[in-house]
C-alpha cells in the first residue's frame, strides 16, 4: 500500500527532473467534429463541434486543439439531437431481452420514445417500468398513463358515465401514475371503452396532469365521418385543455376517408385559433397515406362492441342486431375508402391473408367484404391497413409548426403479420420525401418536429436540443443517403443513412453498424417522486 502511495510522487519527480510535463487527460469523452449542426431550434445549421462528457453535451463551438478519448469525424454530415418519437406502441417489444426491437427505432435516428399511446398501456406503470429496465432499453421511454386502460380496470366494458365513486377512483389512478413518472394522459375516445366516456370525464382525468404540467395525447373522437365527425372531435380536444388546462396533443392529426378530404384547412384555423387564445394545442403525425388499427374498430359501431368480445359475437347472431351492425360496417367501410384499400395486416388464423386486401379475399372466399370481416372477427379478428388520406391534407397538416413527428409503429418479430411499414421508415421518410423530393417543408423544419419541438411540449427539458447541459442523445446523417426501404409489401426493411446514433452520450450505431449498447433509460417526468417499482 505505502508503494503504491509513493508512485505518484515518484512520477512527478522523474518528469520534474526531465523537465517534460505529463501528458494532460483528455477534455472531452468524445468530440463530434466539422458537422453541420442543426440544434433542434428550426435555425438554421451552422458548422461547429460536439463536446461529450459523463453522457451529456458540455460544449457546441469550435474544439480545435481540444482533445478527447474518441472523436468522430462528421465532414460533409449533418448533426442533430437524437429523434423523439411521441407515439410508439413498441414498449413490450423493448421490455424483451433481444435488441432487435430497438434497432428499427436506432435505424431511423430515433432515441427516445413514448409509449402506451391511445389509451392503451398498463395500469401499473411501475410494473411496466421494472419490466423494461430488465434487460435495458436500446432507446430511452417515456411512460404514459392510458385513460382505456384506467377506465376498464374500474368499469370494465360498461356504456355509460362513471358514478361519483368511480371518478374518484380514475383520479386516483392517474395521480398514482404520475406519481410513477408518467408525462401526461393518452386517451381514445375512439376506442373502447373510452369512446363511452364523455368529454366531462376526460376533463376530469386531465386535471391532475395539468396541475404537474403534464399533456394530454389523444387519438380523438373521429377522425373522419363514422360518428361526431373529424371537426368536432378535434373541437373536444380543445376543450379538454380548455376546462382543464392541460396541454393538449392531436396524435396521429389525419383526414381519414374521402368524406373528409380536404378537410385539413378547417382543422388548422381551428388549432390555430385555440392558440391564439392561449391554449397550448399540437399535433403529430407519420408522412403516410395509410392507417392502421384494428378490423373490428374500424368497421364495428362502438355502441355493438359494449360488454366486450362475448357480447359483439352475440349480436351479431342475433336475427334484429345483426343485420343492423352489418349495415353501420358496411357504412364503415365505404367511409374508409373501401375493401380495396384495406389491406389485411395480420389475422393469426390465415396467415396467407396477411398482406392482401379485403375484397380479393372476400371475392376468393364468395362473400362480401363485410361478411369477410364478420369472419375474421369471429376468429380472433385482424389487423388493418386502410389507404383513406389525401397527400393534400398530409401535407398542409406538415407544414404547421405545431405539428411533430410520430411513428404510431409496433415492432412485430419477423413472421408475424406485415405491419405498416411507418414502424420502421417514418422519420427517414419526412426527410427524404418531404424536404428533398418534395419541398413541403424545410429540412431545419422537420428537425424541429423531431427534436426542439416534441421536448417542448412533452416538457423533456434536458433532450431534444443540441446545447451545454443537454443528455447526448445524437444523429449523425448522411443527407444523401438517408431514406426509408419499408413498403407495405415488405414493411421490415431498416432505414438508412444514419451514420453514427448517441444515446446518452454511448454509441449505438457507430459508422452505420449497431454496436449493441443498450445505453437508454426510462425516464420520469420532471418533478415526480421516482419512488422504486
Amino acid at each position: 500500500m505505502r508503494v503504491r502511495r509513493l508512485l505518484p510522487a515518484l512520477f512527478s519527480l522523474v518528469v520534474a527532473i526531465s523537465g517534460q510535463a505529463a501528458p494532460a487527460a483528455p477534455e472531452f469523452d468524445l468530440i463530434i467534429r466539422h458537422g453541420r449542426v442543426l440544434d433542434g431550434s428550426g435555425a438554421p445549421w451552422f458548422r461547429a463541434d460536439i463536446g461529450i462528457r459523463d453522457g451529456r453535451i458540455v460544449a457546441v463551438e469550435p474544439l480545435a486543439g481540444r482533445t478527447a478519448h474518441e472523436e468522430i469525424d462528421a465532414t460533409g454530415l449533418y448533426v442533430a439531437p437524437g429523434f423523439i418519437d411521441g407515439h410508439s406502441h413498441a414498449g413490450p417489444a423493448l421490455a424483451k431481452a433481444s435488441l432487435a426491437a430497438a434497432e428499427p427505432q436506432l435505424a431511423q435516428g430515433v432515441t427516445t420514445i413514448f409509449v402506451n399511446p391511445d389509451g392503451g398501456g398498463p395500469v401499473d406503470l411501475r410494473v411496466q417500468r421494472t419490466a423494461l429496465e430488465r434487460h435495458g432499453p436500446g432507446v430511452n421511454v417515456a411512460q404514459l398513463i392510458g385513460h382505456n386502460a384506467v377506465r376498464l380496470a374500474v368499469m370494465e366494458m360498461e356504456n355509460r358515465a362513471p358514478t361519483d365513486a368511480e371518478l374518484a377512483r380514475m383520479t386516483q389512478l392517474v395521480r398514482d401514475a404520475l406519481d410513477a413518472g408518467a408525462f401526461g394522459l393518452s386517451s381514445g375516445p375512439y376506442y373502447t371503452p373510452g369512446s363511452y366516456a364523455t368529454t366531462d370525464e376526460l376533463v376530469a382525468l386531465a386535471r391532475p396532469v395539468a396541475e404537474v404540467d403534464g399533456f394530454h395525447s389523444s387519438h380523438i373522437r373521429d377522425e373522419g365521418n363514422f360518428g361526431i365527425g373529424l371537426r368536432a372531435a378535434v373541437d373536444e380536444l380543445i376543450e379538454v385543455s380548455r376546462q382543464s388546462g392541460v396541454t393538449g396533443v392531436v396524435t396521429h392529426l389525419k383526414a381519414l376517408g374521402p368524406d373528409v378530404w380536404g378537410a385539413s384547412a378547417d382543422i388548422v384555423a381551428r388549432i390555430d385559433a385555440a392558440r391564439a387564445a392561449g391554449l397550448e394545442i399540437y399535433a403529430d403525425q407519420y408522412p403516410y397515406d395509410a392507417g392502421s388499427t384494428s378490423i373490428t374498430a374500424a368497421l364495428v359501431p362502438p355502441a355493438a362492441q359494449a360488454g366486450g368480445r362475448t357480447a359483439l359475437l352475440r349480436r351479431l347472431d342475433d336475427p334484429v342486431e345483426g343485420p343492423a351492425i352489418r349495415a353501420g360496417m358496411e357504412a364503415n367501410l365505404a367511409k374508409r375508402n373501401g375493401a380495396a384499400n384495406m389491406q389485411i395486416r395480420r389475422f393469426e388464423p390465415e396467415p396467407r391473408f396477411e398482406g392482401r386486401r379485403l375484397d380479393d379475399i372476400a371475392a376468393e372466399a364468395g362473400v362480401s367484404p363485410v361478411e369477410m370481416a364478420v369472419r375474421m372477427i369471429r376468429g380472433g379478428g385482424a389487423a388493418v391497413v386502410m389507404f383513406a388520406m389525401a397527400e393534400e391534407d398530409i401535407a398542409r397538416f406538415m407544414q404547421q409548426p405545431w405539428t411533430m413527428t410520430a411513428s404510431d409503429g409496433s415492432l412485430e418479430a419477423p413472421g408475424e403479420g406485415v405491419p405498416h411499414p411507418r414502424s420502421y421508415g417514418t422519420f427517414p421518410r419526412k426527410i427524404r420525401r418531404h424536404v428533398f423530393e418534395r419541398g413541403t417543408i424545410t429540412l431545419e423544419q422537420a428537425i424541429h418536429s423531431m427534436t426542439g419541438l416534441p421536448a417542448n411540449a412533452f416538457r423533456l427539458r434536458d433532450r431534444g436540443r443540441l446545447q451545454p447541459g443537454q443528455w447526448a442523445d445524437i444523429v449523425v446523417f448522411d443527407a444523401a443517403r438517408v431514406r426509408d426501404l419499408a413498403t407495405y409489401e415488405k414493411p421490415q426493411q431498416l432505414a438508412e443513412g444514419m451514420v453514427h446514433v448517441l444515446v446518452n452520450g454511448r454509441p449505438a450505431i457507430r459508422d452505420g453498424r449497431f454496436t449493441g449498447e443498450r445505453a437508454g433509460r426510462v425516464l420520469v417526468r420532471p418533478g415526480a417522486p421516482r419512488t422504486a417499482p
